[in-house]
């Protein structure tokens, strides 16, 4: 599906109050980095959505790869109201197409590493807009840990690699709690009938920051960030603002027993 809207209503709150930072420490071990951030924008209303979900779940099963659902509400007008679709995932859709300058959105679509854009359901294009984003090398080089500690979460984050390009510089830290498998029966629209299957679904996004490139640990409790049913976090560094977003820098995921 295509969609080209003029203007999409104004935004429904998707950061949710900023955690309060713990004292910053550099790092002196690096973390392993993922090859891919995957994000999956998709609807239930969306006829050509499913082959996309069922992807985006092959690829998670990559544990260098971060893949995430986010599911949005701009097609629930046509029969179906998407059950975990959320406004702010359409916006940062919208951003995303923006900052591209094609002000394209459609479902099933997926952006890699913040700003390499594929269509969802296309393998091919996928891996190959992954490599687009390899070659650029200006991606996923900030080392990110996350790991629980009793009832909260340690985010460890290294400094920007050669430092910031320029003083104006600026990036935020997100965690976004997600539930790892999530499965729908869809009862109308043009999915109707259908049980889907969806992975990673992300529930919502909780900013640490803003962040200025230096090496930071942060303390976030669990309760603060997560809510029954989630059993999971990702943490991503994204250059740029939640208005204009830039490509992601670092990324981990942890999963929450």
């Amino acid at each position: 599906m295509t969609f080209r809207p003029v203007l999409l209503l104004a935004a429904a709150l998707m950061c949710m109050p900023a955690v309060e930072r713990a004292a910053a420490q550099p790092q002196s071990s690096p973390s392993a980095t993922p090859k891919a951030v995957i994000e999956l924008f998709t609807s239930q209303g969306c006829a050509s959505c499913p082959p996309a979900d069922a992807l985006l779940s092959e690829l998670a099963a990559d544990p260098d790869i971060i893949a995430i659902t986010l599911a949005v509400d701009y097609w629930d007008y046509i029969g179906w109201k998407d059950t975990l679709a959320k406004h702010g995932h359409s916006l940062r859709q919208k951003a995303y197409a923006e900052q591209r300058g094609d002000r394209m959105l459609y479902t099933p679509q997926m952006i890699v590493d913040g700003f390499v854009p594929a269509k969802g359901s296309d393998k091919a294009a996928v891996l190959k807009a992954m490599a687009r984003a390899r070659d650029k090398g200006s991606t996923l080089g900030v080392p990110v840990r996350v790991s629980r500690r009793d009832s909260d979460l340690v985010i460890e984050v290294g400094a920007l690699p050669r430092g910031p390009d320029n003083p104006a510089f600026t990036a935020d830290i997100w965690v976004c709690p997600v539930i790892a498998r999530h499965e729908v029966a869809i009862g109308r629209g043009e999915n109707a009938g259908k049980t889907v299957t969806y992975t990673n679904v992300v529930r919502g996004w909780h900013k640490l920051g803003p962040w200025r490139g230096e090496a930071a640990t942060y303390v976030v409790p669990v309760d603060r960030v997560t809510a029954a049913g989630e059993d999971g976090v990702v943490v991503m560094v994204q250059s740029g603002t939640q208005a204009v977003p830039g490509p992601i820098l670092g990324a981990a995921k942890l999963a929450l027993p």
